[in-house]
């Protein structure tokens, strides 16, 4: 437990930042699940039209630094192979 008033503070600051950081990470795989699933049903209409969501959620959470920057640009690229594989 934290005992001076700082590491109280940071102790609030985390619990607030990784529940925002919990919520866009779950947008995220969500909007990417939907484009696999839309793949699997054989759907590439709307697995095109899901990709560019997809690429957006994925760049915010690299720009916010959910994820690594390198780690959204391989999603990216294997989205994008997914799709184009149908």
């Amino acid at each position: 437990m934290p005992n001076t008033a700082s590491a109280k503070k940071r102790v609030r600051q985390t619990e607030s930042r990784t529940l925002r950081n919990k919520t866009r990470r779950s947008a995220m795989r969500t909007v990417v699940r939907k484009v696999r699933e839309a793949v699997a049903a054989g759907d590439k209409a709307t697995a095109q039209g899901l990709l560019p969501e997809a690429y957006k959620q994925i760049d915010k959470a690299a720009k916010r630094n959910i994820l690594h920057a390198n780690k959204a640009a391989n999603k990216k690229a294997k989205l994008t192979k997914l799709v184009n594989s149908i």
